[in-house]
C-alpha cells in the first residue's frame, strides 16, 4: 500500500504557481514509478533526467522532486507566491514579465511575476523546476503523468493552479553547465533478445543508415524512418516483456525506440535494446532531424591466467 498525499486548499498550501499557457503537451514528472511492471504499469517519469535532475540541483530540490516537462512550444506560469524556478532541457528563450532571462540559472521569481518559456530552438523538451517541488498526489508512489495508461496527474491545462511544496533554502550553486541537445545524435544499441531474427545483410543494414526521427514520436516511443529491415523470421511472435529503450522492428521494416511510457508487453521482435546513457538523446530527438545507430562495445573477455599464476588461498 502507498500512502497518498491528498489535495490541499489555498488556505493550507499558499505556494502556488497558476498556468498561463500549457503548451502543445506539458506534464508533471518525478523519477517516476518503477517495480509495477508486474501489474502493467511502466515506469513513466522524466523522460530526459539529466535535464530534470539538473533544474531541480538548480532551485535546491531532491533529484525526485517532481518538474514540468514541456513538448516544444514551452509553457507560461505565474507564480502566486515567491519561489526560485530554473529552465532546462530543450534550449528556449525564458522571460521574466516579458524580459529576457538565462536558461539553465536560477531564477528568483515575486508574487505576481510571470514565467515564459518559448518555443525549443535545440532539442524537444524543456523542465521546469520550482524550489519545493510541484506538490500534487502522489499515485502508486510517483507524481508521473503516464500518457499511456493514464496513472497519475492529467496533462497540464491552462488556468490550473498547481500547488508548490515548502520553501527550500537557496541553493548553493548559481549555474549548471550544460550543453543544449545536438541536432544530429547517435544511439549506442546493445544486442536485443530477437537479434537473431536479423539476417547478415539486415543486422549490417540496422547500424549502416542514419534514420529521420518521425512527428508521430512521443513518450511511448521514438519513431525512426529509414531503409527498411528486414527480418530472417517470419513468424508471428506472442506477446514478451519489454523494458526501457527496446528497439522494436516493425511489420513495415521500420523501427521504434520504447520511452518511458511504453508498455511492459509487445509483440513485435526486440532486435536491440539503446544504452540507458542515451535517454537524454532519445528524449531531445526532434522530428525531421536524424539519428545513428551504434553497436555497443562487448566487454572484452579477461585473459586466460597462467597455470600456477593467480590468487593464492
Amino acid at each position: 500500500m502507498t500512502h497518498e498525499h491528498p489535495v490541499r486548499g489555498p488556505g493550507h498550501h499558499p505556494r502556488a504557481v497558476t498556468v498561463v499557457r500549457a503548451g502543445t503537451l506539458t506534464t508533471l514528472q518525478d523519477l517516476g514509478r518503477p517495480g509495477f511492471a508486474h501489474l502493467g504499469v511502466p515506469r513513466s517519469g522524466a523522460l530526459d533526467p539529466l535535464a530534470h535532475a539538473r533544474a531541480n540541483r538548480l532551485v535546491g530540490n531532491d533529484p525526485d522532486a517532481a518538474t514540468l516537462e514541456t513538448t516544444l512550444d514551452g509553457v507560461a506560469l505565474r507564480a502566486e507566491t515567491a519561489a526560485t524556478v530554473a529552465v532546462t532541457g530543450a534550449s528556449a528563450p525564458v522571460r521574466v514579465n516579458g524580459e529576457p532571462r538565462g536558461w539553465s540559472l536560477p531564477l528568483l521569481l515575486r508574487a505576481g511575476d510571470t514565467l515564459e518559456i518559448g518555443p525549443a530552438e535545440a532539442g524537444v523538451r524543456s523542465y521546469v523546476a520550482v524550489d519545493g517541488g510541484f506538490d500534487v498526489p502522489l499515485v502508486l508512489s510517483s507524481r508521473s503523468t503516464d500518457l499511456l495508461s493514464g496513472i497519475g496527474p492529467p496533462p497540464v491545462s491552462s488556468g490550473t493552479t498547481l500547488p508548490i511544496g515548502p520553501a527550500r533554502r537557496p541553493p548553493a550553486l548559481d549555474m549548471a553547465p550544460y550543453r543544449a541537445p545536438a541536432l544530429d545524435e547517435t544511439l549506442v544499441v546493445h544486442p536485443g533478445p530477437r537479434e537473431d531474427w536479423l539476417g547478415d545483410r539486415a543486422a549490417d543494414a540496422l547500424f549502416a543508415q542514419p534514420y529521420e526521427v518521425d512527428p508521430r514520436s512521443n513518450r511511448i516511443g521514438l519513431r525512426l524512418r529509414g531503409g527498411p529491415i528486414d527480418r530472417r523470421v517470419r513468424r508471428e511472435l506472442p506477446s514478451e516483456g519489454i523494458a526501457w529503450g527496446a528497439v522494436q522492428l516493425l511489420s513495415d521494416g521500420q523501427l521504434v525506440v520504447l520511452l518511458a511510457d511504453h508498455p511492459t508487453t509487445g509483440g513485435y521482435p526486440v532486435v536491440g535494446v539503446v544504452d540507458r546513457a542515451c535517454a537524454s538523446a532519445c528524449a531531445q530527438a526532434r522530428p525531421g532531424t536524424f539519428v545513428r545507430l551504434r553497436r555497443a562495445r562487448r566487454p572484452a573477455r579477461p585473459a586466460a591466467r597462467e597455470p600456477g599464476r593467480g590468487a593464492t588461498s
